[in-house]
């Protein structure tokens, strides 16, 4: 982990001073607009000190390197031993075009069976859940102020009642450092860090390598209660949704902050319930008390859309991109869920049927983008729509004593989890 942390920090060190170099070059080559451009886009000081010409040496080099290694049938950059970025973003997957596609009633598909088990449960409130970017980790967070680390493969275990090996005990680890509960958890897409924010005004950074290790390694304190957490793709950036109207943006190698709206000028005023970034990282999404959702630019940092009143006067709950970056799933206290279109702003969608009106309740996609998945609390169940038809496909019994509050589908199988207020975790998983 040790390793990994100081590679993904050398990387950002590399990350910074390439835009330092290019930086300089507009600069000192009287390209001034395009220097201030770039500049603001990667936080790089105006002023750096960077050689102008460092950066015709360096391509010059490279090129002559990378011919040389050409002819020889060896890749320059792996000769030379130049880390890839952790910047290279994937390329989203192909996803539904919900924008095109017709509604034809009675053309829904089937949602397939799912078991479920109790896996475990926290001495308070269960309030949040996150799966790991491969699938393999579930960790939840508690109003107990603990977070439980599962493995899905030992949960998938516990779902089989024959066990012939006796108890599983899919909790690997279970971390104590926050004074107040846990709002959100987030896992770091290259390492082996998991990130939580809570009411007690910090983000606190786990590494989860450690068998013995119960406490954060390093703690960024914010000045509000922190509801919210995104690692950028790339792994060297943070959003924080808080009590402020604006996202807070960590460099996780300094820890510097960055404000760059202004809450006035967006006639901002509420806390941010969530925020996540898109695929890519080129946008992040938040959505607010104050029923908005916002879309921001993920490298100026500034909003692109604001979807003002999207869930009317009731809180905008939660808010995530589809793959393809293209639409926006959100979900309300007013019990409706919404799909938007991002380039329009436009609403394509609503998923109605089921109440939602006093937790923090998610709308999430199944794997596929198929399906829509959420929370009943009037009738404690959980509830199925086929995405594209918006029509309910089905209702099942949560199996919790009170209502779930979180749901959090797995990026990588047929598999969900559930926690709330009955302090219990479930793990649902589709039946071959």
């Amino acid at each position: 982990m040790e390793a990994s942390l100081d590679q993904t920090l050398q990387e950002g060190k590399l990350v910074r001073q390439v835009n330092a170099f290019i930086v300089a070059y507009l600069r000192d080559n009287n390209l001034h607009q395009a220097a201030m451009a770039v500049a603001s886009a990667t936080m790089t000081p105006l002023a750096t000190d960077a050689p102008a010409n460092r950066l015709l040496e360096l391509v010059t080099k490279g090129l002559a390197v990378e011919r040389d290694e050409a002819s020889r049938g060896v890749s320059a950059a792996s000769a030379a031993g130049i880390p890839v970025l952790l910047g290279s973003m994937p390329v989203p997957t192909q996803a539904i075009d919900f924008s095109t596609m017709p509604e034809t009633k009675g053309s829904s598909k089937t949602f397939p069976k799912h078991e479920t088990r109790h896996v475990s449960e926290h001495k308070n409130f269960a309030r949040c859940a996150r799966f790991s970017p491969d699938g393999r980790f579930v960790a939840t967070g508690s109003s107990d102020t603990s977070i439980k680390l599962f493995e899905v493969s030992k949960m998938k275990q516990a779902v089989l009642a024959d066990s012939r090996d006796g108890p599983v005990r899919p909790v690997i680890r279970t971390f104590y450092d926050h004074s107040q509960p846990i709002n959100d958890l987030d896992f770091h897409p290259q390492s082996t860090v998991l990130i939580s924010g809570a009411k007690d005004n910090t983000i606190k950074f786990f590494d989860f390598s450690k068998t013995v290790a119960r406490r954060a390694f390093r703690v960024i304190q914010d000045t509000h209660n922190v509801r919210s957490v995104s690692f950028h793709p790339s792994g060297e950036y943070l959003l924080a949704g808080t009590d402020h109207p604006i996202p807070h943006l960590y460099d996780i190698n300094t820890f510097k902050c960055y404000l760059t709206a202004n809450a006035h000028d967006l006639n901002a005023k509420a806390a941010i319930n969530q925020v996540r970034y898109s695929s890519t990282g080129s946008m992040y999404v938040t959505a607010s008390k104050d029923g908005s959702i916002r879309v921001w630019d993920g490298v100026t940092a500034q909003c692109v859309r604001p979807i003002v009143g999207a869930h009317g006067l009731m809180e905008a709950t939660s808010a995530s991109f589809t793959k393809d970056q293209r639409f926006i799933l959100s979900c309300g206290k007013d019990s409706t869920i919404k799909l938007w279109e991002v380039g329009t702003g436009r609403l394509l969608k609503q998923y109605v049927g089921a109440v939602h009106t006093q937790f923090r309740c998610q709308a999430v996609f199944n794997g596929t983008e198929e399906f829509i998945l959420s929370i009943d609390e009037s009738s404690n169940e959980v509830v199925i729509w086929d995405a594209l038809t918006a029509e309910k496909v089905a209702i099942w019994p949560s199996n919790h004593v009170a209502a779930p509050r979180w749901i959090e589908h797995s990026p990588t199988e047929a598999a969900f989890v559930t926690c709330g207020n009955d302090r219990s975790v479930r793990f649902w998983k589709e039946i071959p």
